[in-house]
């Protein structure tokens, strides 16, 4: 059973920082791509991040690139997601994803003074 185990969410600043986790299990994980994915109050999801399965190819949207950086450690399946220069419009739940069909618990970012 694929399972998906987001962290790192909480409160800060606009300009401070937060890193996101998510350990993966169920499956082999360095065989899959991997994603982050925000949703907001009232909005459809955003997707964030992409990474391959080795790590060599990642995109950004438009909206993070510059602040947001995607990472993953394959020998410990875990997907990172450093997020620098927040801003209040980031505030969203976070989401990493394997696929369409697999999507971690949410958790939650909030970017205010």
């Amino acid at each position: 059973e694929v399972q998906l185990q987001a962290s790192g969410g909480g409160l800060v600043q606009p300009g401070g920082s937060l890193r996101l986790s998510c350990t993966a299990s169920g499956f082999t994980f360095s065989g899959y791509p991997m994603s982050w994915i925000r949703q907001t109050l009232g909005k459809g999801p955003e997707w964030v991040s992409g990474i391959d399965s080795g790590g060599d190819a990642i995109s950004y949207s438009d909206s993070v690139t510059g602040r947001f950086t995607i990472s993953r450690d394959n020998a410990i399946n875990t997907l990172y997601l450093q997020m620098n220069n927040l801003k209040p419009e980031d505030t969203a739940v976070y989401y990493c994803t394997q696929g369409v069909g697999h999507w971690s618990q949410r958790t939650l970012v909030t970017v205010s003074s």
